[in-house]
């Protein structure tokens, strides 16, 4: 039986996405890389493909045929989703979002139907899909919507260092209002669920940021910790996770805190530094809690970047190598 490829999503037009995608095309030609499909505009993407000198070829296919065909050496596939409006380097229009969108779901429906063993998201830029008047707060809140996932966490992983957020893309001053018990402990069942499925880590362990400064100080700097994740904590502990905390997080990552196959941290800013410190560039986003295989590069669009030759594409390659290997542990 043929493995079904990825499906690779080429993201903002206008942005660096494209770029990145002829760029794992010349890497694929040269390496043993995953089998992959993009989705995107089969003329913008030969554009820019032109205007970085790529010598790849670009083919437009039916995803009624996927499994049928492979690529040639330096040969990109394309489900064609054209655009409405033309796209010049650096400048979006927001009359593309919808089609952006379409791309998105069409992708998702691939992965359910096995036409696609695992999604990669090439960078978008929200502010273009609000401009649009689509409401719209991340890949990570689109998709669970799209597939009737009523918590998605998110994970960013770098090497052996796995970040996951108990919050996602809100306010700094609306976290403390949704960090519930129910909210904390629903996130940390889904991760350590995923950790044992996706990642094959028999007995995960996972250390838990405090949400305030020194984890509340015993209450002297908010009540949160004592309140909301210490209970949580101690009642997954004795159902027999290896779970631990709050730890502070400015602490929680040092190898004083102790061995850990995971850190939870309460909203995005808290941990997503400390991992992209380690690692900018090489890390990989990934959505746990879905049906299907989701993982993304861990920068945006990169406007300025665009059409330069200068884009990086060690996080689209990272993420690509990534999917391949957690879809084969569905």
């Amino acid at each position: 039986m043929t493995t079904p490829p990825l499906v690779v999503t080429a993201g903002e037009p206008a942005g660096i996405g494209p770029d990145l995608c002829v760029a794992i095309v010349e890497h694929s030609a040269r390496t043993d890389f995953p089998d992959f499909v993009v989705i995107g505009d089969t003329a913008q993407l030969s554009q820019r493909a032109a205007k970085l000198n790529s010598k790849i070829k670009i083919t437009a296919c039916a995803i009624d045929t996927i499994t049928d065909t492979h690529p040639a050496n330096g040969e990109m596939r394309v489900l064609n989703m054209p655009l409405p409006a033309q796209v010049e380097c650096g400048t979006p229009r927001s009359e593309n979002a919808q089609t952006l969108l379409d791309g998105l779901g069409v992708a998702v429906a691939g992965c359910q139907k096995g036409v696609f063993r695992g999604l990669v998201t090439g960078p978008i830029a929200k502010h273009v899909i609000s401009d649009a008047g689509i409401s719209f707060s991340g890949h990570t809140e689109f998709f669970a919507a799209l597939t009737g996932t009523a918590l998605p966490v998110m994970l960013l992983v770098c090497g052996d260092m796995r970040v996951a957020l108990a919050t996602t893309h809100m306010p700094l001053r609306d976290v403390a209002m949704n960090l519930t018990q129910d909210r904390l402990r629903s996130v940390l069942l889904v991760l350590h669920h995923d950790l044992k499925r996706r990642f094959a880590i028999d007995a995960p362990e996972i250390v838990v940021c405090g949400l305030n400064p020194h984890a509340g100080e015993g209450g002297h700097l908010g009540h949160e910790d004592d309140e909301i994740i210490v209970p949580v904590i101690n009642a997954l502990q004795n159902k027999g996770m290896n779970v631990r905390g709050p730890i502070p997080a400015d602490t929680a990552f040092l190898p004083a805190a102790g061995s850990r196959d995971a850190v939870l941290a309460m909203y995005h800013d808290q941990g997503l530094p400390v991992l992209k410190y380690a690692g900018f560039g090489n890390a990989v986003n990934v959505t746990l809690g879905l049906p299907i295989v989701r993982t993304s590069v861990d920068h945006g669009t990169a406007f300025d970047l665009a059409g330069s030759g200068r884009a990086d594409a060690g996080s689209l390659i990272a993420a690509v190598e990534l999917a391949a290997t957690l879809s084969c542990r569905e």
